[in-house]
């Protein structure tokens, strides 16, 4: 009996065994990029709406709330969160029909982060 060769290849000469290449695939997994949820101001809605719809949809203190309504106020926009891109645009759209159902032009918009 040959030392070192398996039960297959006894006998069988170098040549005519076949040798197969295992590799192993590792999976690359990219982070899923983020969009911003943009407020978009408006002359309309009142400042106490606005606030209030920041603190149910985007779960804000008051404070930070009452923050991005001002910043949006004053330089026409401000960006509320960053999420994943469903999440974002469902809370854009969610937080923008709040807005048309009491009839105002409230909204927020979502825009990929760089």
């Amino acid at each position: 009996m040959a030392r070192g060769r398996s039960a297959a290849c006894r006998g069988r000469p170098m040549s005519d065994i076949d040798f197969e290449t295992r590799t192993k695939t590792v999976p690359k997994v990219e982070r899923p990029k983020l969009h911003k949820v943009i407020l978009v101001n408006d002359d309309y809605t009142p400042r106490e709406f606005v606030t209030s719809v920041l603190k149910a949809e985007f779960r804000m203190t008051e404070d930070q709330a009452h923050r991005v309504m001002i910043t949006a106020h004053q330089k026409g926009s401000c960006v509320v969160a960053v999420f994943t891109r469903d999440v974002a645009e469902t809370k854009a759209t969610r937080a923008t029909d709040a807005g048309r159902r009491k009839g105002y032009p409230l909204l927020f918009t979502t825009e990929p982060e760089e």
